[in-house]
């Protein structure tokens, strides 16, 4: 048997259980794309689209809307580009595979920014002030941003990402008001509950698990356990400490 045809070709999928690539139900979802649809957007930005399951929907539910998701993971932005061929919105919709520091792309009637404020800058304060910038007059920004449920131990950020600090996020009436300094009036404040955590961080590691049971003896399946064994011990420490917030933002005008 020859390499090319050896078992250990065979890889796991990717994120095939996702819909988003965060903790945000279909009942959510539905409900930012009607609230975000009745501002009439002409176009619309995401940064750090992944996929833009979003995005295409909300351009589906504007007909004539036109938007850009930028995102650096190649193999997201194809699965977007898929996507949008499938739903006949291809011509509406650019995937860009490039930075969003700095990015010159808006202002935008409504700007998509869910899980990845970390992609226009090291803080809330600085991605918060880019999104107002990004935004035009009379928008809307859709905001998804980590917050602290409670303060975490010694103890609970030890087990989380590498360098965990309790500064690196705010309490949720923090956040908001960060968001008011910046320019923001908040239209609509929700939160990710326990459901949506868990059908998102099951999902996440879901193929990658299968995939790990049926092949424990392939050359990656030491690196690939100890990455999710490590993924799984962190997710089920936040768990109930990290939440999600979901900010529908009204730029102030100056």
């Amino acid at each position: 048997m020859t390499a090319a045809t050896t078992p250990h070709d065979d890889l796991p999928p990717r994120l095939t259980r996702l819909t988003f690539h965060g903790p945000l139900s279909e009942t959510r979802a539905t409900a930012m794309v009607r609230r975000l649809a009745a501002t009439r957007p002409a176009t619309v930005l995401d940064i750090g689209c992944g996929w833009g399951e979003l995005l295409l929907r909300l351009l589906a539910a504007v007909p004539g809307a036109r938007g850009v998701g930028v995102d650096l993971n190649a193999a997201d932005l194809e699965r977007g580009r898929r996507a949008a061929e499938a739903r006949g919105l291809a011509d509406r919709v650019e995937f860009a595979e490039e930075s969003a520091t700095g990015t010159g792309r808006g202002p935008a009637d409504v700007v998509l920014c869910l899980g990845a404020s970390q992609a226009l800058g090291d803080d809330p304060v600085t991605a918060l002030r880019e999104l107002r910038r990004l935004v035009a007059d009379g928008g809307r920004v859709l905001l998804g941003e980590g917050f602290w449920q409670r303060v975490p131990t010694d103890a609970e950020l030890s087990r989380m990402w590498p360098g965990a600090s309790a500064d690196d996020h705010h309490g949720l009436p923090a956040l908001v008001d960060l968001a008011v300094a910046a320019g923001f009036r908040p239209e609509w404040t929700e939160t990710a509950n326990p459901d949506e955590w868990e059908e998102f961080e099951s999902g996440y590691q879901a193929d990658t698990e299968v995939w790990l049971a049926a092949n424990p003896a392939h050359p990656l399946a030491r690196e690939t356990r100890e990455r999710l064994d490590s993924h799984r011990a962190a997710w089920l420490t936040y768990r109930g400490v990290l939440g999600i917030a979901y900010l529908t933002l009204t730029p102030t005008t100056t």
